[in-house]
């Protein structure tokens, strides 16, 4: 299956959060009421564990705009780490070159900064990073080109950020520098990552 490219706002229902950041009060309203025709009628019962590690799984998945195999990549990769699976996996997600991009305050969502360095406008170091899924370091700089920094939704989003900047990273201007490593707490989704370790686990 390709990238989701409907209405954002129904993905965010689904899920019962705003997932990309930018529903604004017209998603506020509705974000309990699943969509679709039946959406307004409650559940009966509760829930499955599988359903409720299936949820999950997709509403983070969703948030960072991957797809399966990239995001069970990204699974695997936390599973080699020293950490806590669950949290390890958050923090790198954070750590793509797309996230940084939003959370730092140089796009209005994850998939503006997606576009932007896959149209070639985002320097890493000075050096132009077209892959979204690049994982950044500490002590890495990245920032704009000329022509991103002339678009009015970079300037919207540099001038006034969607999320407040997380201290592992510092915002001046059009240019993010990573200070340190994320950590779990500074992670601005509700999300239980348990759950997803459970997923895979099965």
């Amino acid at each position: 299956m390709g990238r989701h490219t409907g209405p954002t706002n129904k993905l965010s229902r689904r899920e019962g959060v705003d997932l990309f950041g930018n529903g604004g009060q017209s998603l506020q309203r509705r974000i309990e009421q699943i969509p679709g025709d039946h959406g307004g009628k409650m559940r009966r019962g509760r829930p499955s564990d599988y359903l409720r590690q299936l949820r999950e799984k997709q509403k983070v998945k969703r948030a960072y705009g991957m797809r399966e195999r990239q995001f069970r990549r990204f699974v695997d990769l936390a599973r080699r780490s020293d950490e806590m699976t669950g949290a390890a996996l958050l923090k790198l997600l954070e750590r793509r070159l797309d996230s940084v991009m939003y959370r730092g305050g140089l796009s209005r969502t994850r998939a503006m900064g997606r576009q932007l360095i896959t149209h070639g406008h985002v320097r890493v170091d000075g050096r132009k990073v077209d892959i979204p899924s690049f994982i950044v370091e500490p002590g890495q700089t990245i920032s704009v080109d000329d022509k991103a920094q002339a678009m009015p939704d970079v300037q919207w989003a540099s001038q006034s950020p969607v999320t407040s900047t997380p201290p592992w990273l510092s915002h001046d201007g059009f240019e993010i520098r990573v200070v340190d490593f994320p950590d779990r707490k500074d992670v601005d989704l509700p999300i239980e990552e348990n759950l997803i370790v459970e997923f895979y686990s099965r």
